[in-house]
């Protein structure tokens, strides 16, 4: 994004990150008569205003002053010269911004939608915060120009200065300039920002119920439920895979992986985000993986697919594909039309039928993410925080036991016959024999607990359901 301005005869170039690059003119600094002798300036006494902005410029940089004065150059207007760190900048942020930028920098892209359906109470609330984070520097934003006119919805992403400040706040080497710039510029023609922005819409959607500004405004502060785990593709690559010898490994790549809590019900979901680009054929074909891992000790697979064909078409590929088999893991489908997510509550809505082997091609029920088989492990809420937001029920992927669930095979489901047609009626989702939490508290596993942070003073314990 390239800014312009034209204030006393010259242009300043502005990068995508924000910061003056260069001047179209030449250097930015004062200008100087050529006819001038080159020795009567250094032989002439500096006036009383000129030691004064020398004295004010070199005292700025040192107090983080949040109003720059009108005497700089050029190469300071917005805050302070490029290169030049601001210790400042975090303390003019408020935690909301701070649950942003670290969101943006797990997932990458947002549009302002997504952003104030997840933090503001309204869209006009989150234009003008957004507006402002803007002129600090700490996100970028970008629209896409239609063909016929007009444009898209504004994205935004992690702007150069809210990399630094996201670096800084967890001890990591900051980018550099040039190459982040590349890599926003890279993000506007990303081939599959279509596909991003329709899996941050999913979990978007779900984060809704669990905006701290709605919850503020209906007396209920504090509360954790909703959406309380969201881990993006990148981070469930790292985690989930498994070495199986001679060379050979599993690596899950869901699009996104979630830990939705309702109504005392804990439910975790991988998510295949389809849009139909992708033949069915490729669809079917992650099964592979997802039935070489322990799928079912963290949690149900979800098809979000765009249209009731594709989704009838789906469920067909997925009984060719298992040849009428168990799959050893549970799978729901829904479809993105405004009859299923056009539901009050979203993907949180009843939109999701159940996927059997004797199941047909249409659905005859469907569910609400609640009230789908309870999977993986139960973990004790940690304190909400501003560098990790959205995950309050996240376990630690470090833990010993997390890799030993992995690495350990798993039996093979101990009731294959408990799958009904879909004929039947299906009242209640205990066909695959939900574990009650709070049966045997003996046999709950506790993660380690590590060092208190100053933001989660609660310790974590995890426990695994059947």
């Amino acid at each position: 994004m390239v800014d312009s301005a034209d204030r006393t005869g010259s242009r300043d170039v502005v990068g995508a990150d924000g910061l003056a690059s260069r001047s179209a003119s030449g250097s930015a600094g004062a200008r100087r008569s050529e006819s001038a002798d080159q020795n009567a300036e250094a032989a002439a006494t500096n006036s009383a205003g000129q030691q004064w902005f020398r004295r004010e410029q070199a005292e700025g940089r040192l107090r983080s002053d949040s109003h720059p004065s009108t005497h700089r150059g050029r190469a300071e207007r917005g805050g302070r010269r490029a290169g030049e760190p601001d210790a400042g900048l975090w303390f003019r942020l408020v935690d909301r911004d701070r649950r942003l930028l670290a969101l943006l920098a797990e997932h990458k892209v947002l549009t302002t939608n997504q952003i104030a359906a997840i933090e503001f109470l309204s869209v006009r609330r989150a234009q003008d915060r957004l507006r402002h984070l803007r002129e600090l520097g700490v996100v970028f934003a970008f629209r896409e120009s239609y063909v016929r006119g007009g444009t898209s919805q504004t994205r935004y992403a992690l702007g150069y200065l809210g990399a630094r400040l996201i670096a800084a706040q967890r001890a990591e080497r900051p980018p550099a300039p040039k190459a982040y710039t590349e890599s926003l510029e890279r993000l506007a023609l990303w081939p599959k920002l279509d596909h991003q922005l329709g899996v941050n819409d999913f979990f978007c959607a779900l984060a809704a119920h669990h905006n701290p500004a709605r919850l503020r405004e209906a007396g209920r502060e504090g509360e954790i439920s909703g959406l309380t785990q969201w881990w993006s593709e990148k981070r469930c690559t790292e985690f989930f895979w498994r070495y199986q010898g001679a060379g050979r490994e599993t690596r899950l790549r869901p699009d996104g992986y979630g830990c939705w809590e309702e109504h005392g019900r804990t439910v975790r979901f991988f998510l295949e985000h389809d849009t139909g680009t992708e033949s069915l054929t490729k669809v079917t074909g992650k099964l592979d993986d997802y039935s070489g891992f322990p799928t079912d000790a963290f949690g149900v697979l979800l098809f979000s697919v765009h249209s009731p064909r594709r989704e009838i078409a789906l469920r067909a590929a997925l009984r060719r594909a298992l040849g009428g088999g168990d799959p050893g893991f549970v799978i729901a489908t829904a479809t993105r039309d405004g009859k299923t997510f056009g539901h009050g509550d979203g993907p949180a809505g009843p939109v999701w039928g159940l996927w059997t082997p004797r199941s047909g091609e249409s659905v005859s029920r469907r569910y609400r993410l609640a009230e789908l088989p309870q999977r993986g492990p139960s973990v004790e809420h940690s304190a909400s925080n501003t560098d990790q937001p959205l995950n309050e029920a996240a376990f630690d992927p470090d833990d010993r036991e997390m890799s030993r669930r992995i690495h350990t095979a798993q039996p093979e489901p101990a009731d294959p016959a408990g799958y009904v047609d879909d004929d039947d009626d299906l009242d209640d989702v205990t066909l695959y024999d939900d574990t009650d939490d709070d049966a045997d508290d003996d046999n709950v596993y506790r993660a380690p607990i590590a060092p208190a942070r100053p933001d989660t003073q609660r310790p974590r314990r995890t426990r695994w359901a059947a």
